[in-house]
């Protein structure tokens, strides 16, 4: 999402993120897009996402769901987690860490392993990557998820490879899955990061990628070479990126539907799918919309301003309408089924009243807001409500609905803005509320540097607090840090989510078995099969 030249990486949105419209295809012309494949056991899996793949694809740099949902099946770490469970199994390493509290895990490659291109997985691929990473000269966004608490990765041998934690984390065993080991001989080249971005991949998964055409489709095929615990079971994939509802549905419904399974249903097909003998199931996690303010741009630096336009909005309706009822009002930064889940201290309810009371208390009148919002399908369902609870108030309101890269290239240009809403989900990340809540909150954080907000007294106190809640060893003490400074998060709404919801997705029972809906963007196939 960034594209400055020090931190040239897209998709800080889980929902979607993009890079520049310019970037050029990896190969020549899109195979077709509705390949359904020859029958049989070699029959081509046609998959539709509900979300851009001209995002980054840098494993290190991406929170793109199209492309973070591919890597998922084209490289490996040394460990990866169950996409609904998390629970970390041994993937490029051969086993889980005996003892997640432990300030040192030494792990063993898995024999045979090899890249896409033949080359084998040696310890200097590891360590490359975490290289990238842990430098301080190198901004990426997995730095964020592994700097505080991980010092160092050493080479043993060329099959073995050393983690120095700087204190215990057992949490870190799971963020493992983050770190996708990429082949040195291959990155290291120069330019060869802004390939990655580009669509550049070459892992050591199941699948490779065989094509790659941004705004239409990315194609996959199994990997012959491939030893590890999810061996392909589709001989080819093509993915369609179909932003749009409509065309994306059309295109699994119906006799001759020309797509087995697609994410980010709409709520409003769901009937009408399940009656043409679709499996249609839902996952509810981290999945938001949230406001984001620009704190330099008054009146928003006035957390009585930005509590005022939360209170306004009636969530109960944009849940009930735009919603169908799959989703609840946030009453907490994290979701109620997160595990470190307390309600917050400040809970915006639908009250206009204390809406205006404060607007009034900060001597504000005559506001007028333009909602820059991006254009993913279930956002722009939402935004009505938005628009209609703060004309009630006596605030304007006026809609623009844009790509997802059109408005963070804005926000990488600097250029000036209101008010941001947008989709979002770190449990693409993971689960742990530290995670979490690093990944949205911190002084180099991408999303604090489009806020404004890092220098402000309260962010820095803030800032302290949940690197204190990272280091406490004692799990329930650090529980309850983590809660209390969510409270800050909650009373400040800076960027805090409106609603929760549920996603999607939709898939033929009669063609595919092993299909599990995910609580957050893209689809995961390593457990899927042909029926």
């Amino acid at each position: 999402m960034h594209r400055r030249t020090f931190l040239k990486h897209t998709g800080a949105l889980g929902a979607a993120a993009a890079v520049s419209a310019s970037l050029s295809a990896c190969s020549s012309g899109p195979e077709s897009t509705n390949d359904t494949g020859d029958g049989g056991g070699k029959q081509t899996l046609t998959a539709v996402i509900g979300y851009g793949n001209d995002g980054s694809w840098d494993p290190t740099q991406t929170a793109s769901a199209f492309c973070m949902a591919a890597n998922n099946h084209i490289y490996e770490g040394l460990l990866d987690t169950d996409p609904i469970s998390r629970e970390p199994y041994a993937a490029l390493a051969t086993e889980v860490p005996r003892d997640p509290n432990a300030t040192s895990w030494k792990f063993t490659l898995r024999p045979g392993a090899t890249f896409h291109d033949g080359r084998p997985v040696t310890a200097d691929d590891v360590v490359f990557v975490f290289d990238r990473i842990l430098d301080p000269k190198t901004q990426t966004l997995a730095k964020g998820f592994f700097t505080s608490w991980l010092k160092e990765v050493r080479k043993i041998d060329a099959q073995n490879v050393e983690l120095v934690l700087r204190f215990p984390f057992p949490e870190g065993v799971s963020r493992l899955t983050l770190a996708k080991i990429m082949p040195k001989h291959v990155f290291s080249k120069p330019g060869a990061w802004d390939d990655a971005i580009r669509g550049l991949a070459v892992g050591s998964g199941p699948y490779r990628q065989t094509a790659h055409h941004p705004k239409s489709n990315t194609t996959f095929a199994a990997y012959a070479g491939y030893n590890g615990p999810h061996p392909a079971a589709f001989q080819k994939m093509n993915w369609l990126t179909i932003v749009d509802a409509a065309p994306r549905v059309a295109r699994i419904s119906g006799a001759r539907a020309g797509a087995q399974i697609a994410d980010n249903i709409p709520y409003a097909n769901i009937s009408p799918l399940e009656g043409g003998g679709l499996t249609v199931a839902g996952g509810a996690g981290m999945n938001n919309l949230f406001l984001m303010f620009n704190t330099r741009h008054k009146p928003f630096d006035d957390v009585r301003v930005r509590q005022a336009l939360h209170y306004a909005i009636d969530t109960e309706k944009m849940v009930q309408v735009a919603l169908k009822g799959h989703g609840k009002p946030s009453s907490s930064f994290l979701n109620e089924g997160n595990p470190s889940y307390r309600r917050a201290k400040t809970v915006y309810d639908h009250d206009p009243d204390k809406a205006k009371a404060l607007l009034k208390e900060a001597g504000v009148s005559g506001l007028k807001i333009d909602i820059l919002a991006v254009n993913v399908s279930w956002i722009v369902d939402c935004l009505p409500t938005i628009k209609a609870s703060w004309d009630a108030i006596g605030v304007p309101t006026t809609l623009s609905p844009q790509e997802t890269t059109a408005v963070f290239t804005k926000m990488d240009q600097k250029q000036d803005y209101q008010v941001v809403a947008a989709a979002s989900n770190p449990n693409q990340f993971g689960l742990d509320a530290d995670l979490i809540m690093h990944y949205n909150y911190g002084p180099t954080n991408l999303w604090m540097q489009y806020t404004r907000w890092a220098d402000n007294a309260v962010a820095k106190a803030l800032f302290q607090d949940m690197d204190r809640a990272t280091r406490e060893p004692d799990a329930e003490r650090k529980k309850a840090m983590v809660q209390d400074y969510i409270d800050v998060v909650a009373e400040q709404a800076v960027l805090y989510p409106v609603v929760h919801n549920e996603l999607m997705t939709a898939w033929n029972p009669r063609k595919l078995a092993g299909i599990r809906a995910q609580p957050y963007p893209g689809i995961n196939l390593l457990q899927a099969k042909w029926v």
